[in-house]
């Protein structure tokens, strides 16, 4: 089971925590709040399911550790019918649970639907902002981990009970918008998707790189004339028109406005097919275009209230030195909005759609402050939602060549990324010969569940604030800690399934006449019933790599029973049935767990 205490299994651990209150009682003749004793899952190098660790309570009893673990484990078993025996380690007492309380455990189990809400007390009407493209070019592989974590961070707040709203906001407008669009202007020849044979997101990106190329030749050609690099970044022409465009697009120019809708028209059909591959989507889409005008009306706002303040060249600032951050511009001296113009106007939008207590953005860490600064300006406005901001700041992904740059065109490409996992999906299939008896177009949606699995588990697997490496080499690694391996083990049970079924074993959901159970039976019962524990703890950090690991946890505890305890052979006809209905409701866990990450599960494999 994981090594954390919220795979504990509450109800039996608080049977334990009065037994250990009355044990303490009884034979040192104290009184020990519950509160203060610890349990803890047992070392899997030991017998038993939970430990009390014995070293905080020398001082009270005058006993050393050992003495007390013995005294307490003695009069546990010898009082309490949940613990069947214990040992001590040093200052560890481990205890054994009956067997009937797993049984009952599983009852209780088998009871509950799959995906049953765990409430948690969190926030219950919540906004997550995930995805937030710009339309200058396609996604890629930072996209992909933005996009998995924002969705998955939504499924597991919606498995709490929470009403979640998936929201996109798309970065349409803007100077790097109007550098794609100078380039097609300029080099385009009325180039389309179609007569290029490309999507709509990659021909944009196509002309975003091909501006910077031609904009960097024009910088080499001013300082070859002698102007200092800084100031031949700003005299560049392509540059200056990229900044003449942005006003004419501000002004609403009329050849500028139909070019500028042409070409996101392109992109957002680029997006939205990507999307749907791998199988993300949204409540709601907004849009900066869109936005960035009532954000304006908040900076007018400011003004007015004397939050905030012009410089002498007409830009306008607000002062955030008393609360540890800086000056932060929020419209340019020409009028025209910076990012957080459009921020201030789309958290209030959200608001007003949504009434959101918690409004979660997913952003890579890179804008750490810019977040700060969004927050701390709302405050300054006396917004009531300020304070519902939370920033899940995520680690950025790199390369083993470096950091992704996409005005360079060293990204590695989303859409090229999930037909490359596909394809290892389908050569390690058909290496282990697991094809036989589907159809083609089984085959091809095979590849695809296993190859987006691999992908998704590959970035969610590492927890959300670390920077991780991308290396493409194990991300397609469809053995050990993976989604596949997870996903095989769903496989492998709905073939146990059929077979059950072909067999006509019973079903039933009362096993309390067993005798008993073997060690791998109540390790994957323990495991099951950590479920809600995991979903709350994910929910709590907002982290899809604790599902993650969970999801692993069961899948290798599963295949530990599997090869260790007969199923099919096994002669006792309660016991197989016990064994199939073990199996059913890990199958079940899996998927459901596996869905929080946005997996799916291939009934065969």
């Amino acid at each position: 089971m994981p090594r954390r205490t919220f795979a504990l299994v509450q109800q039996l651990e608080q049977t334990l925590k009065t037994a250990l209150q009355a044990a303490a009682q009884a034979t040192f003749g104290q009184e020990i709040p519950a509160a203060s004793l610890v349990l803890q899952p047992t070392r899997k190098d030991f017998a038993g399911s939970f430990t009390l660790v014995t070293f905080p309570l020398t001082k009270a009893f005058g006993k050393g550790p050992e003495q007390i673990g013995q005294a307490l484990g003695e009069w546990l078993k010898a009082n309490t019918p949940a613990v069947r025996g214990y040992n001590v380690v040093k200052g560890f007492l481990n205890l054994e649970i009956a067997d009937a309380e797993w049984l009952k455990l599983f009852g209780e189990l088998l009871a509950r639907p799959a995906g049953a809400p765990v409430p948690t007390g969190g926030p219950q009407k919540v906004v997550v902002e995930y995805s937030s493209p710009n339309t200058n070019k396609p996604l890629h592989l930072g996209h992909l981990r933005n996009n998995f974590l924002g969705y998955s961070v939504a499924e597991i707040l919606k498995a709490t009970g929470a009403t979640v709203a998936k929201a996109n906001l798309v970065n349409d407008r803007g100077i790097h918008i109007c550098k794609s669009m100078i380039a097609y202007q300029r080099f385009g020849q009325g180039e389309t998707p179609e007569s290029a044979g490309i999507k709509g997101d990659h021909l944009a990106g196509k002309y975003y790189v091909l501006f910077e190329k031609h904009y960097r030749e024009e910088i080499k050609q001013l300082e070859a004339e002698g102007v200092a690099n800084d100031l031949a970044k700003k005299q560049a022409p392509l540059m200056l028109e990229a900044q003449q465009m942005l006003q004419q697009w501000e002004a609403g120019d009329a050849e500028v406005m139909a070019l500028w809708h042409r070409m996101n028209g392109w992109v957002y059909d680029g997006f939205n097919a990507t999307y749907e591959n791998i199988g993300v989507d949204f409540d709601k889409f907004y849009y900066e275009s869109g936005t960035y005008l009532l954000g304006k009306e908040r900076v007018e706002e400011g003004l007015a209230k004397g939050v905030f303040f012009k410089k002498e060249n007409g830009s306008v600032w607000v002062d955030l030195q008393a609360e540890g951050l800086d000056e932060k511009l929020l419209l340019r001296a020409d009028g025209t909005s910076v990012y957080i113009t459009q921020d201030l106007g789309t958290a209030e939008l959200k608001y007003q759609d949504f009434g959101y207590d918690s409004s979660i953005y997913v952003i890579a860490d890179e804008q750490n402050y810019h977040m700060q600064v969004l927050q701390a300006t709302l405050k300054k406005l006396g917004k009531p939602y300020a304070e519902a901001i939370h920033h899940l700041s995520y680690g950025m992904v790199d390369l083993p060549s470096g950091k992704m740059k996409s005005r360079e065109g060293t990204v590695v490409d989303a859409d090229e990324l999930v037909l490359e996992v596909e394809e290892a999906a389908k050569a390690a299939t058909l290496e282990k010969g697991k094809t036989e008896g589907l159809a083609e177009e089984e085959l091809q949606q095979l590849y695809h569940t296993l190859g987006l699995g691999a992908l998704k588990y590959y970035l969610l697997k590492v927890d959300p604030k670390k920077r991780m490496l991308f290396n493409p080499e194990e991300s397609v690694r469809l053995e050990g800690d993976t989604g596949p391996f997870i996903q095989y083990s769903y496989a492998r049970i709905s073939s146990i399934r059929r077979k059950a079924v072909a067999q006509g074993v019973e079903e039933s959901t009362d096993f309390s006449q067993l005798s008993e159970l073997q060690a791998t039976e109540q390790e994957l019962i323990q495991q099951l019933a950590g479920y809600a524990g995991v979903v709350a703890e994910a929910a709590r950090t907002l982290s899809p790599a604790v599902v993650a690991q969970y999801a692993y946890e069961v899948a290798k505890s599963y295949n530990r029973f599997y090869t260790e305890v007969p199923i099919f052979a096994e002669t006792d006809a309660l016991k197989k049935a016990f064994r199939v209905a073990l199996s059913a409701k890990t199958a079940e866990t899996i998927k459901t767990t596996l869905g929080l990450l946005g997996i799916d599960v291939p009934e065969r494999m």
